[in-house]
């Protein structure tokens, strides 16, 4: 048995540094804003139905873009693609430190949406082009540990920012990065090979980005009743438009996505693996926010600092974990990772409750970074092995659509999942105490009104919890919540299984 080298050529680690701040502006962007919502909702008067939408804008765009921008660069080249969207991106962020109102801000999303998807889909396609196979796996370990630390420091730094010079200079810290990783990427990374030019599929294009807005407007909206035509209808679309696209891929001759990869078993799983780890983070991060919020009282600059503790351990372990998928196989890494990912949830499950120790709040932040990221690396390597001579960034984004399909549902997902066991916690709280419901549902009516019209840190006020007379508002909110956190946990642990059992095995490559 040949033994580990965890050596990678040093001349090539100014463009994993370069790629991987490019990935990882995708995740900062999006993430500092979110946790800072608050803030900048109060400051630009945004309406309270409007909130969700402005802190996942630019994450739809990305979603239902990133295919056509896998295409396209396989055309035109990745490298010349990839850098035009770094430099959208550090332009539009700068634009948006001058936001006068919510409208400005919201346009200013959107255009940033179109940057990013170039980030998201090409980065690791970008990636598989300039190492070489034997030193893919390494590299993306690298890669990923470089977006841990990145999104271990960027929330604690972006609270920061905001605490002390206020809320438009945040915007900073996704433009900075831009810059950095655009000169990077134009000093070392190589030029891909660029092939023939193809037809954009725009119609399958389009039918994927509004199969994923309507299906993400029915989930949110099933929170109010699944009957109700605003529930039903968007799905209807969503499932509609899903027929269409792939009866539509089956049949030009130039698809946004090629579904004979599918018929790859390890293939499947890994994209499936991708979209329950984006959907876990996504969900997640909905959890931390309301719960440290509105449960524990933290503030967003101490949600943020939950995400440091550990963050060089994490990016440690997924080094390792692109070494080990070098010299095994995805297969049993992937596995370890979904299995870590379910035990945070498990944990935080177990532990939850308006007394919850800080510890326990770090311990299950690093346990979902950890299972996700390493679980990322494996998946990662199964994707781009697949991926054909001249369409490595149509296959990398096409990893990257279905992981911001998962990001995109989480918050939806997680929110419709809590409202349901809230109300059966707060419901039975008011047949303890001798209340109606009529009583009960009068006092906790604002906070079920702001849950339903936000997936941000701010859907909750924390004196509410309080104000409810005769209920114990914050213990109902605490159970609500471990049911949330249990169910899902679910998620991994079927799929853990799944890969388990139905990966293919095969002899692991000397690296």
């Amino acid at each position: 048995m040949p033994a580990i080298h965890s050596r990678i050529d040093v001349k090539k680690l100014p463009i994993i540094l370069g790629l991987a701040i490019a990935f990882g502006v995708t995740v900062v962007d999006p993430l500092v804003l979110s946790l800072n919502l608050p803030q900048v909702s109060r400051a630009l008067q945004v309406p309270p139905g409007l909130v969700g939408l402005l802190s996942g804008a630019a994450t739809l765009v990305m979603a239902a873009a990133v295919l056509a921008v896998g295409s396209l660069a396989d055309s035109f080249g990745l490298k010349r693609v990839l850098m035009l969207g770094l430099a959208t991106v550090a332009f539009v962020n700068l634009l948006s430190t001058l936001s006068p109102g919510f409208g400005y801000l919201l346009a200013m999303r959107f255009l940033d949406g179109l940057g990013l998807a170039a980030l998201l889909g090409l980065s690791y396609g970008l990636l598989k082009t300039s190492v070489q196979e034997e030193e893919r796996p390494k590299a993306i370990g690298l890669f990923v540990a470089t977006e841990v630390v990145l999104c271990g420091a960027a929330p604690a730094f972006g609270g920061w920012v905001v605490a002390a010079v206020g809320w438009r200079w945040l915007f900073l810290v996704p433009a900075l990065l831009s810059l950095v990783s655009l000169w990077l990427t134009a000093r070392y990374v190589p030029g891909s090979p660029v092939g023939r030019r193809r037809r954009l599929d725009v119609a399958g294009v389009g039918l994927v980005g509004v199969a994923l807005l309507t299906a993400v407007v029915g989930v949110a909206a099933a929170q109010n009743g699944v009957c109700r035509p605003q529930t039903w209808a968007p799905l209807a679309v969503s499932a509609g438009c899903g027929v269409l696209f792939v009866l539509r891929e089956r049949r030009v001759p130039e698809p946004a996505l090629d579904l004979g990869l599918f018929r790859s078993p390890a293939f499947s799983l890994a994209l499936a693996a991708n979209l329950t780890l984006n959907f876990i983070g996504g969900g997640f991060g909905f959890a931390l926010g309301q719960f440290g919020g509105v449960v524990l009282s933290l503030s967003p600059q101490t949600i943020g600092l939950l995400f440091l503790p550990g963050t060089l351990l994490v990016a440690g372990a997924v080094s390792l974990a692109g070494v080990l998928v070098g010299r095994y196989t995805p297969r049993p890494v992937m596995v370890a990772g979904l299995l870590v990912t379910a035990a945070s949830g498990l944990v935080m499950a177990v532990t939850a409750g308006p007394a919850m120790a800080l510890g326990w709040l770090v311990l299950t932040t690093w346990l979902c970074n950890l299972g996700t990221l390493v679980t990322s690396t494996a998946v990662s390597e199964t994707v781009l092995s697949h991926a054909p001579p001249g369409r490595s960034g149509t296959v990398a984004s096409v990893q990257q659509a279905f992981g911001m399909t998962g990001y995109a549902f989480g918050p939806t997902v997680y929110l419709l999942l809590f409202n349901v066991f809230f109300q059966q916690q707060w419901l039975q709280d008011a047949k303890a105490r001798g209340l109606s419901v009529t009583e009960a549902e009068s006092a906790v009516d604002a906070v079920r009104s702001g849950a339903a019209i936000s997936t941000s840190s701010s859907g909750y006020d924390p004196n509410l919890l309080q104000q409810a007379s005769g209920l114990k508002l914050g213990v109902d909110f605490a159970d609500a919540l471990r049911l949330t956190m249990l169910t899902v946990s679910a998620l991994p642990l079927l799929l853990a299984t799944a890969v388990r059992l139905l990966m293919p095995r095969r002899a692991g490559r000397q690296a």
